[in-house]
């Protein structure tokens, strides 16, 4: 099996089980588990923020940061294929409160100036604009490598206008290895901002999220609100930090492969795939003029044992990951490429 279904399929390599075995371990909630503390500054440290807190999600790392920096009745700015607005609003909604604006996007990046539009005038019928959220890379709609340049004109705006404003950074380290631009050189600025330890980089689970001081008290309280703490922590925080040290590198032959599988059913019939695609380690394509769903494609390309998948109607998302290597990226583009060659020849 070759499956690109996401980089969420990685599991532990035996270094990093090795590493998690012999972890240096206390409680969590005391603040007394070493290696919990020790990849928390680590992450702080990259980002270029004051501290951090480990959290079991990215997604817990989302709604953490809206519950800190909204009140019920708000609104956060988001794109209309980020993650915040499409699996996780109704976290936000239940537990927060807070409405999601979505910005319609071709690839899941608006402009600075959508969103100085898209910032509400003060009004008693309306919700306050509290937030506004950058997904770097984007997921959903095909690994989008935002422009430093215009992150910092959102921050800037935000600032000024009186919001806060937040990095869904679960894939900011693919983002990193394509453009050499240091992950606090994005961070810069931002009131939060977090990153996935169990996407590209391999661990089984956890994020770390950072923010100043104050905010990573703040958002201590709602991690016990919502769970609370997990004790020994260390055993999984030590899988972050091998991957910190051993799995970085990784992630620019991630986005090398997601490429080279570009390059590859590039040009095949009835496969339509935007200019700018695979910008990271995602891969996105429509087989609309195919005359198939989505779902149907991706099942016939299972069937082959690559794992691809479907997005919408019409949309197949590839993810490359550590656990697929370059035969195995051209094995999954002959198979995607014969498979629109046949079903291209059945439409005649």
């Amino acid at each position: 099996m070759i499956d690109l279904y996401s980089d969420t399929q990685t599991r532990p390599t035996p270094g990093m089980r090795a590493a998690m075995a012999a972890a240096e371990v206390g409680d969590e909630q005391s603040d007394s588990d070493p290696t919990t503390l020790a990849l928390c500054a680590r992450v702080a440290d990259l980002l270029g923020q004051e501290a951090g807190v480990f959290m079991p999600s990215g997604t817990m790392c989302n709604l953490v940061a809206i519950l800190v920096q909204t009140r019920p009745g708000d609104e956060i700015i988001v794109d209309d294929q980020s993650h915040i607005y499409n699996t996780e609003a109704a976290g936000s909604a239940a537990i927060g409160g807070v409405s999601v604006a979505a910005l319609k996007t071709p690839a899941g990046v608006y402009t600075p100036e959508a969103f100085e539009a898209a910032i509400r005038v003060p009004a008693r019928t309306a919700p306050r604009s509290a937030l506004v959220s950058i997904e770097q890379t984007t997921s959903f709609s095909g690994g989008s490598v935002w422009d430093l340049a215009d992150m910092r004109r959102i921050r800037d705006i935000a600032k000024t206008r009186g919001l806060k404003a937040h990095i869904d950074g679960a894939r900011l380290l693919n983002a990193v290895a394509a453009t050499g631009i240091a992950a606090k050189a994005y961070a810069e600025g931002f009131d939060s901002a977090w990153i996935d330890l169990s996407k590209g980089l391999g661990c089984p689970v956890g994020a770390v999220l950072c923010g100043d001081r104050d905010f990573i008290t703040q958002a201590w309280r709602w991690k016990y609100r919502l769970g609370g703490a997990m004790r020994q922590s260390g055993i999984l925080a030590a899988a972050g930090l091998y991957a910190l040290d051993h799995h970085v590198d990784q992630l620019a032959r991630d986005n090398a492969h997601a490429a080279l599988l570009r390059d590859r059913i590039a040009g095949a019939p009835g496969l339509a795939i935007a200019a700018g695609a695979a910008q990271s380690n995602i891969l996105c394509f429509s087989v609309a003029p195919l005359g198939v769903t989505a779902a149907r494609f991706a099942e016939a390309c299972l069937a082959q044992d690559i794992r691809v998948r479907a997005i919408g109607a019409h949309e197949i998302r590839a993810t490359t990951h550590l656990e697929v290597d370059e035969p195995g990226i051209l094995r999954a583009a002959d198979v995607i490429r014969a498979e629109a060659e046949r079903l291209s020849a059945l439409r005649g």
